[in-house]
């Protein structure tokens, strides 16, 4: 089994992976294979014996069947177009990726776009397809805190797909005594409660930051989660998946967290910090700056009410 990306959730992914399979771990920096080669060890978090990194994507995809892509959003297309040509139909690509990819005219960014429609914004799912061969692909979403997994504290995934085959895949490889795989049909759905929950995670940051105590919490998370269903729903995914753990049980854990990364962020930003200090100094991306101004574009564009995100 392949993964791709040795950031703090990749390894927590490939360290549960390989007590079920043998695992081939990709890093797109030499001197990251090459230490993880060295000392069984990155990012402070000690790797099973059953991991072999590797900085070669035509060896990972022809050695491997199943591949789980958990790169941030931001590169996630160009690592797809390096990979495609190793790809064929038989492959299945399970992502983890929560975040959108925006298609963007050349010379614009997206300051300057009056409108962004659904056909500029893509989950990354869309993305594997737009980019590759690859026809079974689906996604895995949940209260999924790389640190607390990486401790092998108890939790649970979703793995979502529209086909049997990739939701087994997900089952048989992930599920452990401590980590639970439960299966969806609504992948569309999955993704967007996955994505969509990090603009309220910065918000529950901000609140906390502000110290502004549990009541108004609790007003946030349950407007958070209406506000995730009204918008998922304009943007392709149905209520029932904002409802179980991709939802409502990722956005309770990432807005109570201080490991949460947007969590982070809200809590730096109410503390009197610039945002771009604040991203200059984490080691890895929140999504939800991000998500948050697609998001805004697509409301004004829709003239949809979503006052927490805007």
């Amino acid at each position: 089994v392949g993964v791709i990306g040795a950031g703090s959730l990749g390894i927590a992914i490939a360290n549960i992976l390989a007590q079920n399979a043998e695992v081939l771990l990709y890093a797109r920096d030499c001197a990251v294979v090459q230490k993880i080669a060295e000392t069984k060890e990155h990012k402070g978090q000690k790797l099973h014996t059953k991991i072999t990194a590797t900085g070669d994507l035509s060896y990972l995809a022809t050695s491997c069947d199943i591949l789980f892509p958990i790169v941030p959003s931001s590169s996630f297309r160009t690592m797809m177009q390096q990979l495609s040509p190793y790809l064929h139909p038989f492959h299945i690509l399970i992502h983890g990726t929560k975040g959108l990819d925006i298609s963007l005219p050349k010379d614009h960014s997206i300051d300057t776009m009056d409108e962004l429609t659904r056909e500029n914004v893509r989950t990354m799912s869309e993305v594997i397809m737009d980019e590759s061969v690859v026809v079974r692909v689906g996604c895995m979403a949940g209260p999924n805190l790389a640190k607390e997994l990486s401790s092998s504290q108890p939790a649970a995934t979703v793995v979502a797909s529209p086909f049997e085959e990739v939701i087994k895949a997900g089952e048989d490889l992930l599920r452990n005594d401590l980590f639970q795989v439960y299966g969806n049909k609504d992948l569309i759905g999955i993704e967007l409660a996955g994505v969509l929950k990090n603009i309220i995670a910065i918000a529950s940051g901000i609140l906390s930051g502000l110290n502004h105590g549990e009541n108004a919490k609790g007003l946030l998370i349950s407007r958070g989660m209406v506000e995730m269903i009204y918008l998922g729903k304009a943007m392709g995914g149905d209520v029932k998946a904002f409802l179980g753990l991709a939802g409502i049980g990722d956005l309770v854990a990432t807005c109570n967290s201080t490991l949460s990364r947007n969590f982070t962020v809200g809590y730096r930003l109410a503390q009197g910090e610039k945002l771009n200090s604040i991203i200059q100094s984490m080691e890895e991306v929140a999504e939800g700056v991000n998500t948050v101004k697609i998001i805004k574009k697509i409301i004004e564009h829709q003239k949809l009410r979503a006052p927490i995100s805007e």
